[in-house]
This record gives structure tokens, C-alpha cells and sequence, in this order.
């Protein structure tokens, strides 16, 4: 998922500069126009894209293994915080030994 972040975060810092350079040349009325469809275009759009092929890629990770039922996994970023490392269908971070159960939501509030 930080690649997507980060991606994102670089070509909206490209963008920008682009943007206020075409200002100058453009009528005013046409750069809204402008500067929207490429927004979009540069930045949204590749977002989610790039998004859903993370998804895609990490959908087996998060549905069929150990780590996606254990407490300790970020779904988010397919990692395991105890160990910070991002588990894969071959590679437990801890092979099964620091395996936790999430809890439930009632189990929470009676904790508390």
C-alpha cells in the first residue's frame, strides 16, 4: 500500500508544477478544465488502479492464511507488526508460533 502512497505523492508533486506553468499560457476558464481532467487523469485515476492491483495481488494472502486470522495482521498493508514483516503464501513471519486470534468486538468492550 506505501507504494501507492508514495506514487501518488510523486506525481502530484510533478503535477503541480506543470499546472502553474500551463496558468500562465492558458485562458483561465480553459485551465479549470485543464487542471481537473489531469488530476484525474495523472493522479486518481492511476491511484486506483494501482490500488486494485494491490488488492488483487494480496487477495489470497489476506483470505487463506494463518496470518490474516491472527491479531497481529494489518490488513492494510499485508504485514505482521509484532515481527514487521509482510507475510507471504509460502513465508509466516513467525512460522505459526506467536500465532494470536483476533478478538471479537464483544470480546473488546468486555476488556474494557
Amino acid at each position: 500500500m506505501g507504494e501507492v502512497v508514495f506514487w501518488t505523492i510523486i506525481r502530484t508533486a510533478i503535477l503541480i508544477p506543470v499546472l502553474w506553468f500551463v496558468y500562465g499560457i492558458l485562458d483561465y476558464q480553459l485551465w479549470w478544465i485543464v487542471s481537473l481532467t489531469s488530476v484525474y487523469g495523472v493522479i486518481i485515476h492511476p491511484a486506483i488502479i494501482h490500488y486494485r492491483l494491490f488488492e488483487e495481488k494480496n487477495k489470497d494472502i489476506i483470505e487463506s492464511t494463518l496470518c490474516s486470522s491472527c491479531r497481529y495482521f494489518d490488513v492494510t498493508a499485508v504485514l505482521c507488526t509484532k515481527y514487521d514483516e509482510h507475510p507471504d503464501m509460502n513465508y509466516l513471519p513467525c512460522g505459526g508460533l506467536d500465532w494470536e486470534p483476533k478478538q471479537n468486538k464483544n470480546e473488546e468492550n468486555l476488556i474494557r
